[in-house]
């Protein structure tokens, strides 16, 4: 179905990274990883990923995209692309291509990922159906789940980043009425993101009533990360409760027994600052399904190259995937 040289990537709203295989089971090649910015659209990103690579010309491409699938077409949530597979194709002379949306990619990406790139957050706790969840909080906030029937991998693709988001108490509810509203809304992206990073920070300062900051994401990450700051230290303290609460409630939208993977750009980074007892204890803080949650296991992934390697097992053995082929296929 694929033919190789194989390209694969992972587009986001501020990055877009790109490998290829060049054989079936061959290795994963990184090619480039480019500011989504600074380029016109994905074929020109691709062009330029490709050119550095030489006299290299792929036969088919896999590539998943932030922002939800329309067969063939994705529009990115946080940028301004719009992706066409068959334009795709045809610009980069392929063979075959195939577009996923980033989660419904990360879901896909589960089975092939090793055990040495997962960080285990419930010790002693074992999957027990069939269904898994993914999220994780980025430039957005990525949800996909995964299932298995027959021997086949079902991806079951997600906006659940999108729903409402309420405080539980109230000195959350005080932050809550500091938050600033996007499009009117308090959504979980809205406030578990990188740009929602920063809106919880500047609300937690506004309710203590202390100085505003400027900060951005990455600065108020470093600074927690170094102990040089202590509000920047509890916010993201909150920023991860928060985190395990909509995981919680993810795991139980999706009937998740099989477990729940936390992905994303930002949650790896955070994974020294990351208490295992207090994230699980908040993640399962559900009653009255709390046994449900508690017996759930969760685990970060920590391998940074976790969707390309499962772009590639979709390239490898696409016969294990039940998807609509006829429909998402860039050639006929």
């Amino acid at each position: 179905m694929f033919a190789y040289p194989l390209l694969v990537a992972d587009i986001g709203g501020t990055n877009a990274r790109f490998a290829v295989v060049m054989e079936p089971g061959g290795p994963l090649r990184p090619l480039a990883q480019l500011h989504t910015g600074s380029y016109a659209s994905l074929v020109a990103a691709a062009e330029a990923a490709l050119g550095r690579a030489g006299d290299l010309f792929p036969r088919s491409a896999i590539l998943c995209a932030a922002g939800p699938c329309d067969g063939r077409r994705i529009k990115l949530t946080n940028a301004s692309w719009i992706i066409d597979g068959p334009e795709i194709a045809d610009a980069l002379s392929l063979d075959q291509g195939l577009l996923l949306n980033d989660f419904e990619a990360q879901a896909l990406a589960l089975p092939a990922l090793p055990e040495h790139g997962l960080r285990d957050l419930t010790a002693g706790l074992a999957a027990h159906g069939p269904t898994r969840v993914v999220l994780g909080p980025g430039t957005g906030l990525g949800v996909a789940g995964l299932t298995e029937a027959a021997g086949r991998f079902i991806p079951l693709p997600s906006e659940g980043g999108h729903v409402d988001f309420a405080p539980m108490d109230a000195a959350e509810a005080a932050i809550w009425a500091a938050l600033e509203r996007v499009e009117g809304r308090h959504t979980a992206e809205s406030i578990l993101s990188g740009p929602g990073l920063v809106r919880l920070h500047r609300a937690r300062l506004a309710v203590a009533g202390g100085e505003g900051s400027t900060d951005e994401a990455p600065q108020i990450v470093e600074r927690a990360l170094a102990g040089q700051d202590g509000e920047c230290r509890e916010t993201v303290a909150l920023f991860l409760q928060l985190v395990a609460r909509f995981a919680g409630d993810m795991a139980l939208t999706f009937g998740a027994a099989g477990g729940v993977y936390l992905a994303g750009g930002i949650l790896p980074r955070l994974a020294p600052l990351i208490d295992s007892k207090a994230f699980v204890a908040a993640f399962a803080d559900k009653p009255p399904v709390a046994a449900f949650v508690q017996a759930i296991p969760v685990r970060l992934v920590t391998t940074p190259d976790a969707v390309l390697y499962g772009l590639a097992a979709i390239g490898r053995a696409p016969e294990r995937y039940a998807m609509e082929w006829d429909r998402r296929l860039w050639r006929p």
